[in-house]
C-alpha cells in the first residue's frame, strides 16, 4: 500500500534501546514548528505544478492533451481557454509527467485548473473508466464530468480508450476557505511502476493508465491528494537514558522504476522468511520487493534509532528514468517503521531525470527525514554536505555524538576520453586560488573545498567533559580548572562517525598493526577496487587534522573514529588506518551485483556508554549477526582486553 497514514502531528517513537526518565515526558516530545508546512494564509502559486507544495486550493477542471513535440517548449498544446474561464476557474496547469513515456507515439499530459474562488465547483473524486464501463460510474451520474481527451491516446500497441471522470461538488460560497478541504482534491501526480509507495497523502486511482508488461513496459498510474496532509513530526536525534544509540546503514539499494531483477542469487538458498515472500513458479525473482522484505525484517529485529542510506539508492543505468517513483520506494520500509532516516548520494543516483539538488528536495519532503539533512552550503562542492548531532537524553541535551555526511560525487572528467572508462570522483581538495578570487564572476565560479568545510565545521564542535555523565548542564569554566585533577575525565569533542559513498584510497592502504603483530583488518573484501585513482588528500589533510582536542598541541587522537562507505557490494570489512576505522557496508540489495554464497547484509553501529563506545556488526539475510567487534572505547580491537569476536563469514 501507500505510505502509512498517521494522525496530524504524530511524532516518531523512540525505536532504539529506550529507557524512560520516569516522568512520562521527554524533552524530544516537545512540539516543534514544522518549517515545511505552509499556513493556509500564505498564497502558493496557482500556475505551477509541484506535488510537494502543500496547496490548500482545490481543482476545478481536468483535461488530457496530446502533443507531437515536448510540451515544455511552449503552451501551444494547452487546452483551449478564454480570459473569462481563466478568471473563474483558474489557468491551465500541466502535470509535467508524460503518460506516454516508454509506451506512446507522442506526448500526453494531464492538465488541471486551480482556483481560490468560492463560487466555483471543486473536484472531490477521480475515476478511470473505459467506454464500456460507463455503467460503473457511481450515482448520481449527473455529479460526474468527463475530462476532455483520453488517457491512452497514442499508446502503442493500441489499447481500449480510457477516460478520466471527476466528481464536482457545490461551490463553497459563503463558507470559510479552509473548511471541508479534506474532501477536495488539491493535487495530481503521475507515478510509474507498482506505485505502492507514493508521496505523503497521495493515493492511486482505481486502475492504471497502462498496465505492466513484464520485461517490456512499466505500469503508469494517476495519483492524487485530498486536502492537506501534514507530515508526522520527526523527533530530534537522541541517546536513550541508558546511553545507547543505534544506526543501521543501508548500502546500495539499486532500485529501479520496475521491480528490478535479482542479481547473483540462488533463490533456493534464501531463508524461509524471504523465500516465502516470492513465488518463483509464476514469476521471475524481483530484486526490489525482495530487498524491501529483507529491510523490513531487519528494521523489526534491530529497531535502530537512525537509518543512513549511503548512496546508490537509485540503480541508474537507464532503469531510474523517473527518480521520484524510485525514491519513495527506497525509503518506504523506514517510513513504515516510523524511524528517522537520512541519505548521502552515490555515483548512480543522478543517472536519472533529476539532479542531486532536485532529489534532495524530494527526500526532505518525505516522512521521518531528519530535519538537518540538507543540500549543504552553496560554496561547498557537492550536494549533501552536512552534520547531525545526537544529544543526550537528560535535560542538558548535550551533543555527545557527531555524524558527518559528505558528497563523494560520481565520475571525474579529469583525463576523460572515449576509449577508457570514466574514473570515480573524489572529495574535493583546496580550490585553485585564482578561481576562488574570481568567484564573483559567474563564468569562473568554482565551489570551495570540502576539506576546508569539514575542518571549519569540526572547529565549531564544542568540547565536552568525557566520559559524559548525564547529570545536567556543566560549568565548563570549572571543568577547565579541574580537568587535570580528574584522572578519568578529559575535555574533548564527542566521538564522530563519517559517511559517504565512494571509499577513499586509504581504504586500500596497509592496516594498523598491534604490538603483538595483529593486523586490524576484519571481514571480507571480495571487490578488486572501488576508490578513485586520484588521491585528493582528504584523509591526511582533513580527517587526520581534525583532533578531539584542537587546543592541545600534543593531541593525536582523531575526532572521527569511523568512516562508513558503500559502493563496493562484496566488501564488508573494517580496517583501521592511522587510528581511523574504514568500514564498508556490504551489499544490502538483491537488485545490486553480488556473489552467490555471499549473503546480503546491513551494517549496524551501536554507540553506547553515552558516546564513548562504538560497536559494529552485520545482520545478514539469514538473520544472523556476523563480524561483531568494538571499534572504539572499552575493549576496542587493537587494545588490551579486546572485545573482538571471531564470527566471520
Amino acid at each position: 500500500g501507500s505510505l502509512p497514514k498517521i494522525a496530524p502531528g504524530q511524532p516518531t517513537k523512540q525505536t532504539g534501546n529506550g529507557g524512560g526518565n520516569g516522568t512520562g515526558h521527554e524533552w524530544w516530545d516537545d512540539p516543534v514548528e514544522d518549517a515545511g508546512e505552509t499556513p493556509a494564509s500564505v498564497s502558493l502559486p496557482l500556475t505551477v505544478w509541484s506535488p510537494l507544495l502543500p496547496h490548500h486550493t482545490g481543482l476545478t477542471e481536468i483535461a488530457i492533451m496530446p502533443c507531437l513535440v515536448p510540451p515544455s517548449l511552449g503552451d501551444f498544446c494547452n487546452p483551449r481557454t478564454t480570459p473569462e474561464e481563466d478568471a473563474l476557474k483558474g489557468k491551465w496547469v500541466r502535470v509535467e509527467k508524460d503518460l506516454n513515456v516508454k509506451t506512446g507515439l507522442w506526448y500526453l499530459n494531464i492538465y488541471y485548473r486551480r482556483s481560490r474562488r468560492l463560487d466555483v465547483p471543486l473536484i472531490t473524486d477521480i475515476l478511470l473508466l473505459e467506454e464500456s464501463e460507463y455503467s460503473q460510474l457511481p450515482e448520481p451520474k449527473s455529479e460526474w464530468t468527463k475530462a476532455s481527451g483520453q488517457l491512452r491516446d497514442g499508446v502503442y500497441p493500441s489499447q481500449n480508450d480510457l477516460y478520466l471522470w471527476y466528481k464536482l461538488r457545490h461551490p463553497l460560497s459563503g463558507i470559510p476557505e479552509d473548511i471541508e478541504l479534506g474532501d477536495t482534491i488539491t493535487e495530481i501526480d503521475v507515478q510509474y511502476g507498482e506505485a505502492n509507495n507514493l508521496f505523503w497523502g497521495f493515493q492511486k486511482v482505481n486502475v492504471p493508465v497502462v498496465k505492466e508488461k513484464i520485461g517490456k513496459t512499466d505500469a503508469v498510474w494517476v495519483t492524487y491528494r485530498k486536502g492537506i496532509k501534514r507530515l508526522p513530526q520527526t523527533t530530534p536525534l537522541h541517546f536513550s537514558h541508558d546511553g545507547k544509540f543505534k544506526i543501521l546503514q543501508v548500502a546500495d539499494l539499486h532500485y529501479s522504476v520496475s521491480k528490478g531483477q535479482c542479481r547473483d542469487l540462488d533463490p533456493s538458498a534464501l531463508p524461509t522468511s524471504l523465500s516465502s515472500s516470492i513465488d518463483l513458479s509464476t514469476q521471475p525473482c524481483y530484486g526490489d520487493p525482495l530487498t524491501q522484505t529483507f529491510l523490513g525484517q531487519t528494521l523489526a529485529q534491530e529497531k535502530p534509532d537512525l537509518v543512513i542510506f549511503t548512496g546508490d539508492q537509485l540503480n541508474g543505468q537507464g532503469t531510474t528514468w523517473d527518480a521520484s517513483s524510485v525514491i519513495t520506494k527506497a525509503i518506504a520500509e523506514v517510513v513504515e517503521a516510523k524511524i528517522p532516516w537520512t541519505i548521502v548520494f552515490g555515483n548512480h543516483d543522478d543517472e536519472s531525470d533529476m539532479t542531486r539538488k532536485e532529489q534532495m528536495k524530494i527526500y526532505k519532503a518525505l516522512p521521518y527525514a531528519v530535519e538537518d539533512m540538507i543540500e549543504g552550503p552553496e560554496w561547498v562542492d557537492g550536494v549533501g554536505n552536512y552534520i547531525l548531532r545526537v544529544r543526550s537524553a537528560d535535560p542538558s541535551r548535550t551533543p555527545i555524538l557527531t555524524l558527518y555526511f559528505l558528497d563523494s560525487h560520481a565520475y571525474s572528467s579529469r583525463g576523460w576520453s572515449f576509449w577508457k572508462p570514466a574514473e570515480y570522483d573524489w572529495i574535493k581538495p583546496v580550490s585553485d586560488p585564482l578561481i576562488l578570487v574570481g568567484q564573483f564572476i559567474s563564468t569562473l565560479t568554482q565551489l570551495q573545498s570540502q576539506i576546508d568545510w569539514f575542518l571549519e565545521e569540526s572547529k565549531k564542535i564544542d568540547m565536552i567533559e568525557r566520559p559524559f555523565t548525564p547529570d545536567g548542564a556543566k560549568d565548563l569554566d570549572k571543568v577547565w580548572k579541574n580537568a587535570r585533577d580528574e584522572t578519568n575525565k578529559r575535555l574533548a569533542k564527542p566521538n564522530a562517525l563519517m559517511f559517504f559513498h565512494i571509499p577513499l584510497p586509504e581504504s586500500y592502504s596497509e592496516p594498523d598493526v598491534t604490538a603483538s603483530g595483529e593486523k586490524l583488518d576484519f571481514g571480507d573484501r571480495l571487490d578488486s577496487g572501488g576508490a578513485p585513482t586520484h588521491n585528493s588528500g582528504f584523509f591526511e589533510n582533513g580527517i587526520l587534522k581534525a583532533k578531539e582536542n584542537d587546543q592541545d598541541p600534543n593531541s593525536n587522537v582523531p575526532e572521527v573514529k569511523v568512516v562508513g562507505n558503500g559502493h563496493c557490494h562484496l566488501s564488508e570489512d573494517c580496517k583501521r588506518v592511522k587510528g581511523v576505522w574504514m568500514c564498508f557496508g556490504g551489499g544490502s540489495s538483491f537488485s545490486g551485483y553480488g556473489k552467490i554464497g555471499f549473503d546480503r547484509r546491513f551494517r549496524v553501529y551501536e554507540v553506547s556508554d553515552y558516546g564513548e563506545t562504538v560497536r559494529t556488526y552485520k545482520r545478514t539475510e539469514k538473520g544472523e549477526i556476523v563480524g561483531d567487534y568494538v571499534l572504539s572505547g572499552k575493549g576496542a580491537a587493537g587494545t588490551t582486553n579486546t572485545g573482538l569476536k571471531t564470527r566471520w563469514r
